[in-house]
């Protein structure tokens, strides 16, 4: 069986060209979007099994729910504040109009894959963390209705959960469940319930994308050097490309970063989650299922994933910077009130409330250098976290997305593999210097050896080769 691995897409929708603001989110101009390229890739993998059938697995961050912001002209449900700043909530029905966004803008995808399945191919779509709503059946149908494949061919489109074995020796994940930050508490059942309305609990790093980097265009998510920086580096950043166009962008980061933070705790602390109860058998026996595996693997796979950092909630507030903020704030309010005490005793000017602060600068920079992300220095599980999932499938390779780098590696006795991403991701503001590797990992089988191999290959240079090829025999 020959299998091709893609991940972290982002497909979503387009952002409109602002001339007041050229470079706000110009990572989402329509002129970065590659679906004629995806739609050769999938010519491609034909070619390249030499028309046989081929196995692809969309592993995880395929579509990208957290950047819609597109909002509907006349809802019949409320649409609150916050959901106009950030974009829609993550519940059955908003998920199912935004999955209509994205199957709107991005027509040549679902037909490039409609026609890849029609010539006897099999898809398997992973849900990873910026496509959580895939778990909604009503988003999952949507997705049926626009591939219209015939009744006889559903079969050949499944949606996994979260894992997935092939050919029992290759385990596929999008690899957010080793990440706390992007971490489902319960890939089980994802599901938490409030007052007369279902939601996905959404980790803390999806959060932070819907409610606080949305409204923070300038920079791009898909890169972590393109938003996380030093004290120095965001001095720079601000007043190149900030301080003529969004001056007050310090005062949208610290109330969204406030807002997220509440939001993150008041979801763990309020929603409720529903037990499956007698339905927890049918719903393993499902995952199960998709998954191609036991359902004793499912529960360990559940149990092998690494703790939300979402329970530690001073962790998040150093991530989100508020932790600086308020030093800012206590500072501030010190020399003010300390000014205060010596006007009524003395005749003093108020650049005397400069000294205190002048003494504390030196702390203030020793803290901010001394705390480290997190979110930057997270780059794959570590070796025993491989291993382990890997004994639980039984298989001696591990696939991965989640986080934008190729790799290819053994990891003590694992073969690790990372397919890397096809997403619009530039390190500069501007969108000049991108990171555009169109990787996928290729497993293929040897019939002399008895096995699969596999390798990470570059679609652009498998088609060069190809054009090469075709171009000698002629």
């Amino acid at each position: 069986m020959f299998t091709a691995i893609i991940s972290d897409l982002h497909l979503t929708e387009s952002e409109k060209f602002d001339p007041r603001k050229p470079f706000w989110k110009k990572y989402k101009s329509k002129e970065f979007f590659f679906d004629s390229e995806l739609n050769l890739f999938f010519l491609h993998l034909n070619q390249k099994s030499q028309e046989q059938p081929v196995e692809l697995i969309l592993n995880g961050d395929i579509f990208d729910f957290d950047a819609v912001m597109t909002l509907p002209k006349s809802p019949y449900y409320h649409v609150s504040w916050v959901e106009r700043q950030s974009g829609l909530f993550p519940r059955p029905e908003r998920a199912l109009f935004k999955m209509q966004i994205i199957i709107r803008e991005h027509p040549l995808f679902f037909l490039g894959l409609r026609d890849f399945i029609l010539r006897g191919n099999k898809v398997v779509l992973i849900v990873g963390n910026h496509d959580a709503e895939l778990h909604f059946q009503e988003v999952q149908q949507a997705i049926y209705d626009s591939l219209d494949l015939p009744s006889d061919w559903n079969s050949s489109f499944v949606i996994c959960p979260w894992f997935y074995i092939s050919n029992e020796d290759t385990l596929i994940e999008h690899g957010n469940q080793y990440d706390p930050y992007c971490v489902f508490e319960n890939p089980i059942n994802p599901f938490v319930y409030g007052r007369n309305f279902k939601t996905v609990l959404l980790p803390f790093g999806d959060m932070t994308c819907r409610y606080m980097v949305n409204g923070m265009g300038y920079f791009n998510p898909h890169v972590d050097s393109n938003y996380i920086m030093d004290l120095k580096g965001y001095i720079k950043f601000f007043l190149k490309y900030v301080v003529k166009t969004q001056p007050l962008l310090l005062w949208t980061w610290f109330w969204r970063s406030f807002v997220t933070l509440l939001l993150v705790l008041y979801e763990r602390f309020s929603y409720r989650t529903s037990p499956l109860g007698h339905h927890l058998e049918a719903r393993v026996n499902e995952v199960a299922a998709r998954s191609q595996c036991q359902p004793s693997q499912v529960f360990q796979m559940q149990e092998s994933s690494v703790q939300s950092a979402t329970r530690n909630p001073f962790l998040l507030v150093q991530e989100l910077w508020l932790d600086r903020a308020f030093l800012v704030l206590l500072g501030l309010g010190g020399a003010f009130q300390l000014l205060l005490l010596l006007k009524t005793l003395f005749e003093v000017s108020f650049f005397w409330s400069l000294i205190p602060l002048f003494l504390l600068l030196p702390f203030f920079i020793f803290y901010s250098k001394s705390v480290i992300s997190k979110v930057s220095s997270y780059k794959e599980p570590d070796d025993i976290l491989l291993l382990n999932a890997a004994k639980i499938c039984r298989v001696l390779r591990v696939v991965h997305g989640h986080i934008h780098e190729v790799r290819h590696e053994l990891r003590g006795a694992v073969e690790y593999l990372n397919a890397g991403t096809w997403s619009p991701a530039f390190t500069d503001v501007e969108c000049r210097e991108k990171i555009d590797t169109k990787t996928f990992v290729w497993i293929e089988p040897r019939l002399e050896l008895a096995t699969r191999l596999a390798s990470v290959q570059s679609f652009h240079e498998n088609v060069s080769q190809d054009i090469y090829n075709k171009a000698r025999e002629r």
